[in-house]
């Protein structure tokens, strides 16, 4: 079937398939980030004590490691679609999509193959880490967005030189004075290297009268600040000691090994984590380089050194994450994008067709696995509707391989496809969570609203809990039992830390149970056998609620 080529050969359809085959991933919580319970948490507290501008831990204690930027696109979700995992993530789900269209904006501005844009936002949008850190309320996904921002202001700024509109000025300064408010300093890093090329590249240099024209680069400024001075006015410097260590006191690498160990890991995952399409751009990659590089010194000259400095920052850090190389991934997909449109048109769409078999048949077994909780288990109906709507369209996408000039739009959803039936797996495990059965549980046993509750437990799970329970019910994290006041009637534990309560002080009713993934064996035994309920019970993880006992 012949589709419309501003539909296959636009950004469209890369950023619907990401939208409807991410999404599952980010309606709830099938993966839960630890780093997650710190924005949550905090956003959940501005609406409870109408103070939008501090952020707190669950504990109650004062948090002032990232800026305000992440808390608030937590708190825009909840305060538009209420409380819930899907809205503590919606603005993330939105960013990582927006990143679609803003690379094939960037790749149409820097000229060449006309192929160009299109293959740069499927490469984008397959990105593992793009994907990931698209399902989850952390900062690293809004940095990346605003940075990808000021990158296209960067990109019109080297197209049109000193003839650049004062737009691209503005969107480079507003966007970096954005990223700064989501992550701190490497913003302003990427920022002044970006600044120090625009000025001193020799293909494409701009004055500096030019590039520091005072309205944008002061709203930046300003910008970047706001929230800084804020707290400043409000806190005194001391607020700044946690910033300062988050930022640079434990990032920060001492040791050499370690640096050189960093470096090396961040250069090999900026490869390799552009699976698959880094394959078939590895042959003759001294040629097509060179042959890219010279189609615009100026804009690839650029990418390159945008690319080499964050794989820099990131080897100095102590301790690696592959999401710190995420700021540049867009910018990257254009690169690699460029270097596979000059590899010869029998062998790319060669191996762009293996790889989409490989995909394929990983879908396919996905889908084989997947029956037997599905079944098993007595899922939902929905599930089943997920399962035969993945089955179709994999089988879909395996006819259309036969047609050359569908075989990049293949490969691309056919790697998205995998995260949509992922959660086929994933969804037995861990939904409901806790937070919700707990919810639930709250409601059936008429418990008051605005009940103060604690929590005995891992923080992390505690976020969970929290944001099912959401503003009606007030619940803050403790370590131990000693550390809970007598007025908290109600807590709210797991079964570990219930042994060490003293049984005659406190009641108990099991709230909350969910599979545990660490246990899966057990699980298949109990499918097999049918005797899944009980299986549950004995291997689960369980939450329980906890009322003390009148004295």
């Amino acid at each position: 079937m012949k589709q419309p080529l501003h539909w296959t050969n636009g950004f469209s359809l890369p950023l619907i398939a990401f939208l409807l085959l991410i999404a599952p991933f980010a309606l709830d919580f099938h993966l839960h980030y630890p780093d997650e319970m710190y924005y949550t948490d905090a956003a959940l507290q501005m609406m409870q004590n109408g103070d939008y501008l501090t952020t707190y831990l669950g504990n109650g204690e004062l948090r002032f490691k990232k800026p305000i930027l992440t808390y608030w696109a937590v708190l825009a979700g909840f305060e538009t679609v209420g409380v819930s995992a899907l809205a503590s993530r919606l603005l993330f789900l939105l960013a990582g999509a927006a990143l679609i269209p803003l690379v094939y904006l960037i790749a149409r501005m820097a000229g060449g193959d006309n192929r160009l844009p299109q293959w740069s936002a499927w490469i984008a949008a397959t990105h593992p880490v793009l994907v990931f850190s698209s399902t989850r309320s952390i900062p690293d996904i809004l940095l990346a967005f605003f940075v990808t921002l000021a990158a296209l202001g960067v990109t019109g700024l080297l197209r049109f030189g000193e003839d650049a509109p004062k737009r691209y000025l503005w969107l480079f300064y507003l966007s970096l004075g954005l990223a700064f408010e989501v992550k701190g300093l490497p913003a302003a890093a990427l920022g002044l290297i970006a600044l120090a090329y625009l000025w001193l590249n020799p293909w494409r240099a701009l004055s500096l009268p030019k590039l520091l024209h005072p309205p944008a680069l002061l709203s930046g400024i300003a910008v970047g600040l706001f929230w800084f001075v804020a707290m400043y006015l409000r806190f005194g410097p001391v607020y700044l000691d946690s910033f300062y260590e988050d930022q640079l006191g434990m990032r920060l690498g001492g040791r050499i090994w370690l640096i050189a160990r960093h470096f090396s890991l961040a250069l090999l995952l900026m490869i390799v984590l552009f699976v698959p399409w880094f394959l078939p751009a590895l042959k003759g990659i001294r040629t097509t380089a060179a042959a890219t590089f010279q189609e615009n010194k100026a804009f690839f000259g650029f990418l390159a050194v945008w690319v080499l400095s964050i794989i820099a920052m990131t080897g100095m850090v102590s301790t690696f994450y592959e999401r710190y190389l995420l700021p540049v991934t867009p910018l990257a997909a254009v690169g690699l994008a460029a270097l596979l449109l000059k590899q010869p048109e029998k062998n790319l769409h060669r191996g762009l067709k293996a790889a989409a078999w490989v995909f394929l048949g990983i879908n396919w077994l996905l889908l084989l696995v997947a029956l037997l909780p599905l079944i098993g288990l007595e899922s939902p109906w929905y599930l089943y509707l997920q399962w035969l709507a993945g089955s179709l369209l994999s089988l879909f996408l395996a006819f259309q391989l036969k047609l050359p000039a569908y075989r990049v739009q293949v490969l691309g959803t056919a790697i998205l496809l995998v995260f949509f039936n992922l959660t086929l797996v994933s969804y037995p495990l861990s939904i409901p969570h806790q937070g919700v059965q707990l919810r639930a549980h709250l409601e059936q046993a008429a418990i008051p609203e605005n009940s103060p509750i604690a929590f005995l437990g891992h923080p992390h799970y505690a976020s969970k809990i929290r944001i099912g329970l959401g503003t009606a019910y007030p619940m803050k994290t403790f370590a131990r039992l000693a550390e809970v006041p007598e007025q908290y009637r109600f807590l709210i534990c797991d079964a570990p830390t219930l042994e060490q309560l003293p049984k005659e002080s406190f009641t108990s009713q099991l709230a909350s149970l969910n599979w545990d993934p660490k246990y899966w064996q057990a699980m298949v035994d109990a499918i097999l056998s049918g005797d899944t309920a009980e299986a549950k019970r004995k291997w689960g993880k369980k939450y329980y609620w906890v009322e003390r006992i009148a004295p």
